[in-house]
């Protein structure tokens, strides 16, 4: 039975998350974790997007990304040091609902739920477009129903099948990555057959290392900011780790430079070697540089890689999306029906229920081929913003709690945010400036409004929930 009272915030202990129900196997390793991280972060947002980021602000582009990523990586140290104290499955929700209440905690796992319900399409939809074009003569969503059902067997199956199918997943992404960065550096030097060094002919000609400006580089941070979401996951499957302390601890200490390395490396090596204007970078930023290396099959091998990423991603988002459920049902804030954990210990019919959308997608595919992509994305709008922000804030509010927890138990904390609480503010306020960026810019603009708009919506259905609860017990009293 859930417990459907609000709680008062104030008086929630640090120490332990409000009750998330059944609990869940503990079949995750460190090096399941660390490998998700570095997954669910590396995905077609860089193999696919990062040339329209290189067309936005020319070279300059890698400071957009160094923004972008030591923003993540901040974001993402207050989130491990939550994670670190208090593992839950609905860790940013769970974390919002300790430190502002009840109604933070809903809209947090119902708008985190709802982006990547709408992601998870997105991904479907990517994967089976390019697989259709190796086997034209089956449409696209017969691709698209086989991956929703092989994923929805490999989430029901365990947590331990799902960690190891989400490592080698990440391997396979990861390997392609470092082999990019070695033939990249390779051809930079002219040490590859047939090639000379590069020099910077191309990093500082064609208008400059910042041919569009300040302007530029702050547009192009608009368009890889949110390449680096998905990397969260990490703290949600804290709670089926066998010692999620420290797995969460090492794995988030290791993931954030990491993926900033691979990013940064990546589009270094892109701009390096190709003027920054090229189409080629525009159409296929990876498949470009291995052409100019002379490496045949150079964009099968990444359409290859581009799918392994899409499948990884949706794998790893019918994951996330099963546990918020399970963690919102255990709470009292879903229906107490997808709180029910199987023999294997996996949240069954919180993952049928995003199978179930799976097959939407594919259904809505086979309607709107051309189109879907497209709605879907702009319907998810800035809401991993809103998240952000509310992670921020969560960690300013519950650092001081989960401080005296610490002392009052005589353990130290596992690991620490730093720079408390200047770079918590810090933080908010980049957001911030971020949210007013998007603000001049008539796409970024309707999304964040968009965003905005679905967080005020579930927040009133919980204040609205909560008024009818009240006004049910004062009749039945």
């Amino acid at each position: 039975m859930h417990d459907d009272a609000p709680r008062d915030p104030a008086s929630t202990a640090p120490t332990g998350p409000p009750s998330e129900g059944a609990p869940l196997a503990k079949g995750l390793r460190t090096r399941h974790l660390t490998m998700m991280g570095l997954g669910s972060a590396i995905g077609a947002g860089l193999f696919l997007g990062s040339g329209v980021g290189i067309h936005t602000a020319g070279p300059a582009v890698l400071i957009s990304y160094m923004i972008a990523g030591g923003l993540v990586i901040l974001l993402m140290r207050m989130l491990a040091e939550m994670a670190t104290a208090v593992p839950a499955s609905g860790s940013f929700s769970v974390y919002a609902e300790t430190a502002l209440g009840r109604w933070a905690g809903f809209t947090m796992g119902w708008l985190y739920w709802f982006m990547l319900i709408m992601v998870l399409g997105a991904e479907i939809t990517g994967a089976s477009q390019i697989m259709e074009r190796w086997l034209p003569g089956v449409p696209a969503w017969v691709f698209g129903a086989a991956i929703v059902v092989v994923f929805a067997v490999v989430n029901l199956a365990g947590v331990r099948n799902f960690g190891e199918m989400e490592f080698w997943f990440a391997f396979i992404k990861v390997a392609a990555i470092v082999a990019f960065l070695v033939v990249g550096v390779l051809l930079v030097f002219g040490l590859l057959p047939g090639t000379e060094p590069v020099g910077t002919e191309y990093l500082l000609g064609y208008g400059g290392f910042a041919p569009m400006g300040i302007q530029g580089i702050a547009s192009a941070l608009l368009v890889v900011v949110f390449a680096f979401g998905g990397i969260e996951i990490v703290t949600i499957a804290a709670a089926e780790a066998r010692d999620p302390q420290k797995a969460v601890a090492k794995a988030t200490n290791t993931i954030v430079w990491r993926i900033l390395f691979f990013y940064v490396g990546s589009i270094a090596i892109m701009v390096t070697v190709l003027p920054w204007n090229s189409p080629a970078l525009l159409e296929s930023p990876f498949v470009a540089v291995l052409d100019v290396a002379g490496l045949e099959n150079a964009s099968r091998v990444m359409e290859v890689v581009v799918v392994v990423a899409l499948l990884s991603a949706f794998n790893a988002n019918i994951y996330a999306t099963s546990r918020m459920m399970f963690s919102l049902a255990g709470r009292g804030d879903a229906p107490a029906v997808m709180g029910r954990v199987s023999r294997t210990e996996v949240p069954w019919t919180a993952v049928l229920l995003s199978v179930f959308f799976g097959f939407v997608s594919v259904f809505l595919n086979y309607l709107l081929p051309e189109a879907l992509l497209e709605i879907l994305l702009n319907a998810v709008g800035a809401a991993l913003l809103v998240i952000w922000i509310f992670i921020a804030v969560s960690q300013l509010r519950l650092r001081p709690r989960i401080e005296a927890a610490a002392r009052e138990s005589g353990q130290p904390m596992k690991l620490r945010m730093w720079g408390y609480p200047g770079l918590t503010w810090f933080t908010l306020a980049a957001l911030g400036g971020l949210v007013l960026l998007m603000l001049t810019d008539d796409v970024a603009r309707a999304q964040v409004l968009s965003a905005a708009g679905l967080t005020v919506v579930i927040a009133a259905i919980f204040f609205a929930r909560e008024r009818w609860r009240s006004s049910s017990e004062r009749h039945a009293a």
